[in-house]
């Protein structure tokens, strides 16, 4: 009776201390029912405005798809290798686990698991990877519990759309389209056969890295799927004989447009938050025109080697680079946007964020502010020699780029022809600090250095900021801030965001109509006459600076702004005679002319106050209608 006594008291202290260690692991074990408002991470897909799918942003590259859309050929791989006993046990198997603590005490270490597809949920979901006696434990109570509360079926679809499978892939949807390029619904038994295999060691097995030991381990699955009365014998050997027939190349992330994509990306991050962004599978629909950006892409690609080839001829060793920048002439939505010629080689954006100098790019801002104030552009000025004497004794004494002057020329004459007087003489007679300021309303955030130089182009600004400020003549006079998120919806369609648009006019509709009749004597009859088009309204401005380091042409259409720069982020000079006319219009032209409608004519509106005239050198011209 002592002995007896004392067995079942040491039986009782023991089973309590199991009891006691069981309720302190237990007490803080997360709670099931989290998994009733359960949603994995899902992808955040970006569109074009004409529904391209342009990117896709999430931190765990997952598509969660439902219990129907997974093919049985993967379900019963998958529990052929990774529990055969599934259907039958309650979330843990004894047998297994037995089976489990025999083999690692024969090797010596942990070399097998027995986890239940339903004890690899609970890990994955609540727990961390690491290997001891306290986490198996935990995880054989999560798992009755996820058992008593869901069907198979739910179980085995959470696990299917949450385990890791490589290669950046996230369940089984996410994995067949990474490696197979169609849909799980889609998969044929070979590829549902290598997907189940690769939750065992999904970087040890990756069909990308390691596609040998990949085909080694699918085979296993299907001998395994023979085994277990899934597979005939002759199924079996057709299988293994299949090679691996994966897609050449895993989707990208992002598609195109990436310098776009990455404004898009920093200003949704800012407004909701990078959780939401990379983790509740929203839709956002943005401004870019595929269409338009996939031309961009094309004519920097095809322009811009040329450009290097003859950069390369001079003997220099120089890399040129470009950017592009359009926007929508009456909303100021962004169309099209590159920073670069690689932005895997470098991402920095030389549309929004390059300050360079304009050049004659920036004249047009000069004439607009004089035709504003009231001239008309068959007003004369004066394009002979000038001295000016500058602070500290210092002459400046500016030349024109041809070296020669034409005397006494109209405003309209002296702008296509790209003179340098004129705009000189008129910011004098204007006053610098007025074109500074006029300069701003127009769109320009860029410090301007008032002196007379400006007119020339000489203080740095952006692409985007002169893009934006030509824009301002086709719309009539009115500034359109420049924005690039048409819409974000939530996975269940609900609006959650839209971009502020905000709009003020800046110039009367009458003197932005008749600088943009000037604008197209640039292309008529000045410095931009190769961008010509016999059916399109087109006005732009060449710009070079000093010693050939920056070739630029901005200009638009009744609808679209662009603008190209080209140059070198060392300052390199392009070459001698590598003027804007010659490195940037051609892409320019070749975007432009593509661009447009091709089923109709494209005219500039003239506002009610004004009307056209002939000049006495035989051309039409727009006027403001006299009083």
């Amino acid at each position: 009776m002592k002995r007896a006594l004392l067995i079942f008291a040491v039986l009782g202290l023991f089973g309590g201390m199991v009891l006691g260690f069981s309720i302190g692991l237990m007490r803080d074990l997360p709670q099931i029912a989290q998994l009733e408002g359960y949603r994995p991470a899902a992808i955040t897909r970006i569109l074009s405005r004409d529904g391209v799918l342009l990117a896709e942003f999430y931190a765990e590259h997952r598509k969660p798809i439902r219990a129907s859309e997974i093919p049985d050929l993967l379900k019963k791989a998958l529990i052929a290798t990774e529990d055969r006993s599934f259907y039958s046990h309650h979330g843990v198997d004894p047998k297994g686990i037995l089976r489990a603590i025999v083999k690692n005490l024969r090797t010596g270490s942990y070399a097998e698991g027995a986890s239940t597809l339903t004890q690899q949920l609970a890990k994955t979901l609540f727990l961390t990877p690491e290997k001891n006696i306290s986490r198996k434990i935990r995880e054989a109570f999560l798992s009755l519990q996820i058992e008593r509360r869901y069907t198979k079926e739910e179980i085995l679809t959470l696990y299917l759309n949450q385990i890791y499978l490589g290669s950046g892939a996230y369940g089984v949807e996410a994995a067949s389209l990474r490696y197979f390029g169609k849909s799980a619904r889609d998969l044929s038994l070979t590829e549902a056969a290598l997907i189940a295999g690769l939750p065992k060691a999904p970087s040890r097995y990756s069909p990308r890295s390691s596609p040998e030991r990949a085909k080694e381990r699918r085979d296993t699955v299907l001998r395994q799927m023979h085994a277990t009365g899934n597979l005939s014998r002759e199924a079996l050997d057709q299988a293994l004989a299949e090679p691996l027939n994966l897609v050449s190349a895993p989707p990208l992330s992002i598609r195109q447009a990436p310098w776009f994509l990455e404004a898009v990306r920093m200003e949704l991050e800012e407004i909701l938050g990078p959780d939401r962004l990379y983790q509740e599978g929203l839709t956002v629909r943005t401004t870019l025109d595929s269409r338009i950006q996939t031309l961009a892409e094309a004519a920097v690609a095809r322009h811009m080697p040329e450009l290097e080839a003859r950069i390369q001829k001079q003997g220099q060793k120089a890399f040129p680079q470009c950017a592009v920048f359009a926007l929508d002439v009456h909303t100021g939505a962004v169309l099209a946007h590159i920073g670069g010629r690689s932005f895997n080689q470098s991402p920095f954006d030389r549309a929004l964020q390059a300050k360079r100098q304009p050049g004659s790019a920036f004249k047009p801002i000069i004439f607009a502010l004089a035709i504003e104030k009231g001239m008309e552009q068959d007003q004369l000025t004066s394009d002979t020699p000038v001295i000016f004497r500058q602070s500290h004794g210092r002459i400046w004494s500016p030349r024109n780029f041809s070296r020669n002057f034409l005397g006494e020329i109209s405003l309209r004459k002296a702008l296509a022809l790209s003179r340098n007087i004129p705009p000189i003489r008129l910011t004098e007679e204007m006053g610098a600090e007025a074109v500074v300021h006029f300069a701003h309303a127009l769109g320009f955030q860029s410090p301007l250095a008032p002196n007379l130089s400006l007119a020339l182009g000489t203080s740095e600004v952006s692409l985007g900021e002169l893009t934006q400020a030509y824009a301002v003549f086709p719309a009539g006079g009115i500034r359109h801030l420049p924005w690039r998120i048409e819409r974000v919806e939530d996975a269940g369609g609900a609006l959650l965001h839209t971009s502020p648009r905000a709009s003020k006019a800046v110039m009367s509709p009458e003197a932005a109509a008749i600088m943009t009749d000037m604008l197209q004597a640039v292309i008529q009859e000045g410095t931009g006459r190769t961008a010509a088009s016999p059916d399109r309204a087109l006005a732009g401005k060449t710009g070079t600076t000093d010693s050939f380091r920056d070739g630029l042409f901005v200009g638009f259409s009744p609808t679209m702004v662009l603008g190209v720069w080209t140059g070198c982020d060392d300052n390199t000079p392009l070459g001698p005679m590598e003027t804007g006319a010659r490195t940037a219009l051609p892409i320019w032209k070749e975007i432009m002319h593509q661009a447009g409608p091709a089923s109709r004519p494209e005219y500039f509106p003239l506002p009610p106050g004004t009307e056209k005239r002939t000049l006495d050198t035989g051309e039409m011209a727009l006027f403001r209608k006299n009083p």
